[in-house]
């Protein structure tokens, strides 16, 4: 087990895993609508199933929501 950071919690997880992976072991919301950091980097969405998580990564979900002004 390899210890990393999600949105800012300690998790444990068996490596290797990829984001692909992840996302769907952490049961993410809406997972078609997530962007994905590993360490403050945006990962791309085509390279989700390639980009493996390492000891000590940093992994943050983002949802951006849009709005608008009266």
């Amino acid at each position: 087990m390899a210890t990393i950071t999600v949105n800012g919690e300690k998790q444990e997880v068996a490596l290797p895993i990829t984001v692909s992976e992840f996302i769907k072991q952490n049961n993410v919301a809406q997972p078609e609508m997530v962007s994905v950091q590993v360490n403050e980097e945006f990962v791309e969405r085509d390279a989700f199933d390639t980009t493996v998580i390492n000891e000590g990564d940093s992994i943050d979900f983002l949802y951006f929501m849009g709005g608008g002004a009266r």
